[in-house]
């Protein structure tokens, strides 16, 4: 083997070292702390996620504006009241697709794809089609309120 070689060996095996000795004293420090009950400096930059756990999960982080944290789950009433807002919607206006509903709706697909679940599961709606051509109808039961 070249000098040159062997002296990028050495380097590399050293910077494995280091990184290595790094990933065991934080993973040490982190079971310290777990044992200890002191939160750790990973923990202790998402207050946002202690203080939701510690809520109980019915309230969910605002922020000053009122608007739900961005990562912050939504609670029930949030999920009923939008799933309660979309069954209507697809009532008065049946076979829309869901980018026409978001539109009027002010919504994006994102936030209604766990009530749209629910209320296809529940046979509160009914939807014909595949992917984004897919339409949405009133169901045979109506919304539980």
């Amino acid at each position: 083997m070249s000098d040159f070689q062997s002296e990028m060996n050495r380097t590399v095996q050293g910077f494995v070292a280091q990184i290595s000795e790094l990933a065991r004293r934080a993973a040490i420090d982190t079971l310290e702390s777990a044992f200890a009950g002191r939160p750790t400096r990973s923990t202790a930059a998402a207050p946002a996620v202690a203080s939701a756990a510690a809520s109980n999960g019915e309230r969910a982080e605002r922020t000053r504006a009122g608007r739900p944290r961005v990562g912050a789950k939504r609670t029930s009433a949030d999920l009923v009241a939008l799933s309660d807002r979309f069954a209507s919607f697809v009532k008065a206006n049946p076979g829309l697709r869901i980018e026409q509903i978001n539109k009027q709706l002010g919504t994006s697909t994102k936030d209604l794809a766990l009530p749209i679940r629910k209320l296809l599961a529940d046979s509160v709606i009914t939807s014909k089609g595949q992917k984004r051509s897919t339409a949405y109808f009133p169901g045979r039961k109506a919304p539980k309120s």
